[in-house]
C-alpha cells in the first residue's frame, strides 16, 4: 500500500496556494465520489477558499439528507476559473472529457483507487488496494494533520462503506475498521449512512431488482451466475448504475455460486457487463473482463461491448 507522503504533501500545499478549486465527480456518482468531492470541499472552504464540484449527473436522491450541495454541469462551466482541478474516483468515466480542455497553467489532481487508470495529473495519487478513495483521503487528513470534523467524518464513512459493501466485501481491512471507528468517535453516523444509503430503496428499484432475479441462471460448469437488463427494463424503473451495481453483489451471495454477472444494456448500443466476486471463491473476474476488453479490480471488474441483449428460447445473448 502506497503511504503517498510526498503527494498527500504537494496537494495540500498546491491546495492553500489556491483561491478557486473544482472538484470532479465521475458520472452515474455514488457514495464514494460523493463523499470523497464533499470531505474536500469542507475542507477546502475552511481555509476560506471557493470550491465548485461538477459532475455530468445530479447528486443522486438519496445522498440528499447528508448535503443540500448541487453539482454543476461542466458544460456549462468556466474552467478558466479554476487554479486546480481535483478528480476523486472512477476518473475514466466523465473526468477524461474533460481534461483535454484543462489549460497548461492549470494543475490537475487524480485520486483514485481503480486499476488500469490510463490518464494521469500533475498530481497522481492511484492505489487499487485501498478500499476507496474516501480511505485515501482519510490518510490524506491524518498525514497533513488537519482536523476532520463532524462533516467531514460523515462524508470519508459514506464512501468507506459504499465501497466495502457495509465492511462485507474482502477489501474490508483492520485498517479500514480502524478507520471506521475514528469517524463514529468524531460524530459520523453509522446506522444513518447505512439507512440512507442500503436500506431505503425505491419500489421502482426493487421491481427492477426482482426482474433481475426472476431472469437469473447459474451454470453449474464454471459456477457463474448470470442475469440481464435491457434498456427498456431501465428506461422502465428509471434505474441508475448503483441499482444494477448492487444487483451483480446481491447475486454473487447465492451459494453454490463462485462469481456474479450481470449484464446491462446502455445508450447507443453499448452492453455493460458487471462481474463480482469474493475473495474466498477463488476467482479472478478482472481476467474474465479482460477477455472482453474490460478491466477492474481483482473481486470487481466490468467490459463494455458493441451489441444488442436479444431473448431466444434457449435463454439470453448478446448480438
Amino acid at each position: 500500500m502506497t503511504n503517498f507522503h510526498h503527494e498527500f504533501h504537494t496537494l495540500n500545499y498546491t491546495i492553500q496556494g489556491c483561491d478557486s478549486i473544482l472538484l470532479f465527480a465521475h458520472s452515474g456518482p455514488d457514495g464514494d465520489t460523493v463523499g470523497s468531492v464533499l470531505a474536500l470541499k469542507e475542507y477546502i472552504e475552511s481555509l476560506g477558499k471557493n470550491a465548485d464540484i461538477a459532475c455530468f449527473n445530479p447528486m443522486p436522491i438519496y445522498l440528499n439528507s447528508f448535503s443540500e450541495q448541487s453539482f454543476i454541469n461542466p458544460e456549462s462551466l468556466d474552467l478558466a476559473r479554476y487554479k486546480l482541478i481535483i478528480a476523486c474516483d472512477s476518473v475514466e468515466r466523465g473526468f477524461d472529457k474533460i481534461l483535454p480542455l484543462v489549460g497548461k497553467d492549470q494543475i490537475t489532481a487524480i485520486i483514485d483507487h481503480h486499476p488500469d487508470i490510463a490518464i494521469a495529473g500533475d498530481i497522481t495519487i492511484i492505489d487499487p488496494i485501498y478500499s476507496s478513495v474516501c480511505e485515501i483521503i482519510y490518510n490524506f487528513f491524518i498525514f497533513n494533520k488537519l482536523e476532520i470534523t463532524r462533516e467531514i467524518s460523515t462524508f470519508l464513512m459514506l464512501g468507506i462503506l459504499g465501497d466495502t459493501g457495509i465492511l462485507q466485501h474482502s477489501n474490508t481491512t483492520s485498517g479500514v475498521l480502524g478507520i471506521i471507528s475514528t469517524l463514529m468517535k468524531k460524530g459520523a453516523p453509522m446506522a444513518k449512512i447505512i439507512s440512507a444509503s442500503f436500506n431505503s430503496k425505491k419500489i421502482s428499484t426493487l421491481k427492477l431488482w426482482g426482474r433481475a432475479f426472476e431472469r437469473a441462471r447459474i451454470n453449474e460448469k464454471n459456477g457463474m451466475i448470470a442475469s440481464v437488463l435491457t434498456k427498456k427494463d431501465l428506461e422502465e424503473f428509471e434505474a441508475t448504475t448503483d441499482d444494477i451495481a448492487q444487483v451483480a453483489a446481491i447475486l454473487n451471495t447465492v451459494p453454490g455460486t463462485k462469481f456474479s454477472l450481470i449484464l446491462s444494456e446502455r445508450g447507443d448500443g453499448i452492453v455493460k457487463g458487471s462481474f463480482r466476486s469474493e475473495k474466498y471463491k477463488g476467482v479472478n473476474v478482472s481476467q474474465l473482463a479482460a477477455q472482453f476488453g474490460g478491466g477492474g479490480h481483482t473481486l470487481a471488474s466490468g467490459f463494455e461491448i458493441k451489441g444488442k441483449i436479444i431473448e431466444t428460447e434457449d435463454g439470453w445473448r448478446i448480438e
